[in-house]
């Protein structure tokens, strides 16, 4: 009998070129395989030319092994890398506004952004604003620290997401000269 696979959280990191109608590409790939975007972050990378995507996913092992070759057989696509959590590291950024009644109340924040090493982004009469950057259970933790006070506005970066070591996401054996029309390539 076949070993039946769960659809767990699965980061791909995309290079690809820096133009219109690329992001809409991708999009539509996930959205005809049936597969919704989990959490999405896009920036450039150390060629302004080429832009760095993190996706998340749910999804099991041989759909994502699916979801890669398709997304390298987009043009604009430059390489794709299906990266583990035991060989990468992910980050993620928080800002959360909370809601503070006087100083008793500030205070408190305050030394719940210091242990969690949080930055104290904007100071107001009513209101502090933290930014946090980490992993995802980190960011959630906080968020649920600082639910016994009034939280007014979370904002969450998409993961970003790195080999460690010397793995890099170049992958420059795609075969793009046929394609090409004009455009640099690797």
């Amino acid at each position: 009998m076949e070993k039946m696979e769960f659809a767990k959280r699965q980061t791909l990191a995309l290079l690809v070129d820096n133009e219109p109608g690329v992001l809409s590409q991708i999009a539509r790939l996930f959205s005809r395989k049936g597969y919704n975007i989990e959490a999405f972050a896009a920036g450039p990378t150390e060629n302004p030319g080429v832009t760095r995507i993190t996706i998340d996913v749910l999804a099991d092992e041989p759909h994502t092994e699916l979801l890669c070759n398709q997304l390298n057989k987009l043009y604009p696509v430059r390489s794709v890398k299906w990266l583990n959590a035991e060989s990468s590291i992910y980050r993620e950024l928080m800002l959360i506004k909370v809601k503070v009644s006087g100083s008793e109340q500030r205070n408190d924040v305050i030394q719940l952004a210091n242990i969690f090493r949080a930055q104290i982004i904007d100071v107001s009469l009513e209101t502090l604003t933290l930014g946090l950057a980490g992993d995802a259970e980190k960011l959630s933790a906080m968020e649920k620290i600082l639910s016994e006070f009034e939280t007014l506005e979370i904002a969450r970066t998409g993961v970003v997401a790195i080999e460690r070591g010397s793995a890099t996401i170049n992958d420059e054996s795609k075969e793009r000269g046929e394609f090409n029309y004009g455009k640099n390539v690797l």
